[in-house]
């Protein structure tokens, strides 16, 4: 039998929070203050809800990740996800600190050209592309990620009437271990697509085939998974080298990895139970370095994180309008920002603070939002102090997911600002208003008449 190596035993500090006087577990502490800018004077000058990003968490979360990566592995690129967060502002940030682009749609990909991004450093995913995008990304150099033999095809005859190959890769889709499995994109490793898609690029002679992709998942809890779809892609890319005379030039492991948002019935919050962006990093990068490919031939290593570097330096900052007692005899507040703008608040139980002192008198309470819909529900439950019309709350770990899925639902969009390194507040998008949402508009002629 074999020894398993020895580990020294090792104490984590647990987040489950303190206990108030009835044994059950309260919240936080009040938020009154984001990097050093008043809550309350945010919210006097830009309104309420308000969302608010930090520039300085997005810009340590990013710098983080590299040294993750790049102290364990020489070769590391990350590709700022832009759908987890569009707002120019915000990718901008990603690429000054040395962040490619990864989109899923034209309209990110022009996007992403509007910032300055080179096109050699666009990743082209998704499943749909017209001929149009695939001629604008061919021409600019991008990398194409082929979604399914229909794109196979379609870039095959498009090539005909390029004046440069496609740059591509085929993204893949495997059993890891976890499910249910994502294979709704991508070829599949374990029947033989993936090797007969990679087989039908080289064999065209009409493509450049320059690497391997996958994204197994989103909010994995897993390093295990992450190893295997290293080796899996490991395999397929020394097949690539030895059967195919074309090595790949890289490895993008798409994204997933999660914040310390809670999960929604975890028992456990986020803070314990997500793997941390080292622990994703050692599982990747040992499983690179034992595929057998020399010093000089290690592909480049791809990453397309979107939650992990943005989600905790985002915040809504809303208001009370109401509270009531439920038939049930709980508690009930109503807030001014809802799920039209908290799409979140399906997965997770996202930390809520008062923005000012409050009693010590606190009780289990249901957190709704203003829309007519029963489905406006911020928290089911969640443990607080007693609150007023007019108060203030923190919405915590926003800033994934909730800008780009945002609603114009009953009501309009907010303002969203953001906080610099030094402290200064900038407006980055404009509240709607009726004009915004009413510029599309067409009126026939008859239904003008009264």
């Amino acid at each position: 039998m074999k020894k398993l190596p020895y580990e020294s035993p090792s104490i984590q500090k647990m987040n489950a929070g303190l206990m108030n006087k009835f044994g059950s577990r309260t919240e936080y502490e009040p938020v009154r203050q984001i990097d050093g800018v008043s809550v309350h004077s945010m919210m006097a000058q830009y309104g309420s809800p308000l969302f608010v990003l930090s520039e300085r968490t997005i810009r340590r979360n990013y710098q983080d990740a590299v040294r993750a990566f790049t102290t364990r592995y020489p070769k590391v690129q990350f590709a700022w996800s832009y759908k987890t967060n569009y707002l120019n502002a915000v990718c901008r940030i990603f690429h000054q600190e040395g962040s490619w682009a990864e989109v899923v749609s034209g309209f990110e990909y022009r996007k992403a050209l509007g910032n300055e991004v080179p096109g050699n450093r666009i990743i082209f995913n998704g499943p749909e592309k017209t001929n149009a995008e695939l001629e604008l990304a061919v021409n600019n150099g991008s990398l194409i990620h082929i979604d399914h033999f229909d794109e196979l095809f379609q870039l095959i005859e498009l090539s005909d009437t390029l004046k440069k190959k496609p740059r591509v890769a085929i993204r893949v889709n495997m059993d890891t271990g976890v499910y249910p499995m994502w294979d709704r994109f991508g070829f599949n490793y374990e029947n033989g697509q993936a090797w007969s898609a990679l087989t039908k690029i080289v064999e065209s002679g009409k493509m450049e085939l320059t690497g391997l992709h996958c994204h197994i998942g989103t909010f994995m809890l897993s390093t295990d998974a992450y190893a295997t779809a290293v080796k899996k892609l490991g395999d397929l890319a020394w097949k690539c080298k030895t059967q195919l005379n074309n090595p790949v030039q890289y490895i993008d492991l798409g994204g997933g990895f999660p914040s310390s948002n809670t999960l929604r019935g975890s028992f456990l919050p986020g803070t314990d139970s997500v793997p941390s962006v080292d622990e994703f990093a050692e599982a990747i990068t040992s499983g690179l370095l034992k595929l057998g490919f020399g010093a000089d031939e290690l592909p480049l290593l791809i990453l397309e994180s979107g939650r992990v570097l943005v989600d905790d330096a985002g915040y809504l900052l809303s208001t009370v309008i109401a509270n009531k007692r439920l038939s049930d005899g709980r508690r009930a507040i109503i807030l001014d920002g809802g799920v039209n703008l908290l799409f979140t608040s399906f997965w997770y139980d996202h930390t809520i603070t008062p923005a000012q002192d409050f009693t010590h008198h606190s009780e289990d309470q249901a957190l709704y939002g203003p829309l007519c819909m029963n489905i406006d529900v911020v928290r089911q439950s969640v443990n607080l102090p007693l609150l007023n019309r007019g108060d203030k709350v923190v919405v915590h770990k926003v800033g994934a997911y909730n800008l780009t899925q945002w609603m114009q639902f009953i009501q309009m969009r907010p303002n969203v600002v953001m906080i610099d390194e030094q402290g200064n507040t900038h407006l980055v998008r404009e509240a709607e208003n009726l004009e915004y949402i009413e510029q599309l508009e067409r009126v026939p002629e008859h239904l003008m008449k009264r």
